[in-house]
């Protein structure tokens, strides 16, 4: 458990040093796998339309709910190191 917590803290700090910026998907897949593992399932009311980012990074999140703290941030570390 130690381990992994330090591997995905690693590879936090190499998502902000890859060679060049991802698309928007994987960069939206980045952002719910991180919220995932750090805060949970996603929690409150889906924004609404005029908020296009905030509705996109929501819907992302929430494709994860159910996803297991451990297992989110396994799946980070492999996206990580699959851009690097």
């Amino acid at each position: 458990m130690a381990d992994l917590k330090a591997a995905f803290e690693q590879a936090v700090t190499e998502s902000k040093q890859l060679p060049e910026k991802p698309d928007n998907m994987t960069l939206l897949k980045i952002y719910a796998l991180y919220k995932q593992a750090t805060a949970g399932d996603v929690e409150g009311k889906r924004p609404g339309f005029t908020d296009m980012v905030g509705r996109a990074k929501f819907d992302a999140w929430d494709g994860l709910k159910g996803t297991s703290a451990d297992d989110a941030m396994q799946q980070y570390i492999d996206l990580i190191e699959s851009l690097k």
